[in-house]
């Protein structure tokens, strides 16, 4: 979907803004900007490690003009989008001076690489509709939350004795079972050894991976996916509500049309019978006739 309005397609700016060849070159740039960044992170030659500064730079520079463009052409409805928000405030970012107080913005420098996002539709649909799957996620998070704190607290109580280093205190004990869940060398390393001193354990052990693992976090998989289905049918019906204004308007043009029509088909047969001259009926032929 084009980010410029039809009132702005007047301008040969916003045209060019909207073209497909601008935004491919935005994309490259970004892409190659996002190479440069990994490259620099290797022990490179001085001189190469200043033409990709330099190259750098001039990548930025053309940042800058696009964001400068596109508040000469949207003026305030600019910051209206939030996707032109992220990208003001990425390349913002990039403006920073990365020393002193501030040496920690080189890092986010980084963060250019996601202006993909707000450049590919493909890739912005996907991230609207994670975002749409927040507040579902955050349900889901709460219920999560619940689970660990009653299976760190009963961890805590039933094995701090015997495996401190695991179950010591409630801390402890809720990063125990993450790992657990996250099912990393959980067997080996943490369920077996506190099997061996309780033999029973492995109810507990086997019961939160199920529900967490299996469930819980399948939960999350079913809302996001749902939010994509959502998405799609909410595109889908746009476009056919689009469609059916379409079909509205021509309907309201037709019956126009007809009614313009059937109107001058009155005044033309109004004139013609007005202009036309009078024709002797057979009546009068007849009567003729007998005098003669």
């Amino acid at each position: 979907m084009s980010d410029v309005t039809p009132e702005a397609t007047k301008n040969p700016v916003a045209r060019l803004l909207d073209s497909a060849a601008f935004r491919n070159t935005i994309t490259t740039l970004i892409l190659v900007n996002a190479a440069i960044l990994g490259l620099l992170t290797y022990p490179l030659p001085e001189l190469m490690v200043q033409v990709l500064t330099y190259a750098d730079h001039a990548i930025i520079a053309a940042f800058v003009v696009e964001i400068v463009l596109k508040v000469f052409v949207h003026r305030l409805n600019f910051f209206k989008s939030g996707w032109n928000w992220f990208d003001f405030l990425v390349v913002a970012i990039s403006l920073v001076p990365a020393a002193g107080a501030f040496t920690v913005l080189r890092a986010l420098r980084v963060l250019r690489l996601f202006r993909l996002f707000s450049v590919i539709p493909e890739m912005r649909s996907v991230v609207e509709a994670l975002g749409k799957a927040i507040p579902g996620m955050g349900a889901i998070m709460l219920v999560l939350g619940v689970i660990f704190y009653v299976a760190s607290v009963m961890g805590a109580k039933l094995f701090s004795g015997t495996h401190p280093q695991f179950f010591g205190d409630l801390g402890g004990s809720a990063y125990t079972l993450f790992q657990v869940m996250t099912l990393e060398s959980w067997s080996m390393g943490i369920a077996r050894p506190v099997i061996a001193e309780h033999p029973f354990a492995w109810i507990f052990f086997v019961g939160f991976v199920i529900v967490t693992s299996f469930a819980v976090l399948n939960l999350f998989i079913a809302v996001i996916v749902d939010s994509m289905q959502s998405k799609h049918f909410d595109a889908e019906t746009e476009r056919q509500a689009e469609a059916h204004d379409e079909r509205e308007v021509l309907i309201h043009e037709v019956r126009a049309l007809r009614s313009e029509l059937a109107d001058l088909r009155e005044l033309l047969g109004k004139e013609g019978g007005a202009d036309q001259p009078s024709m002797p009926s057979l009546s009068d032929s007849n009567r003729a006739d007998k005098a003669e």
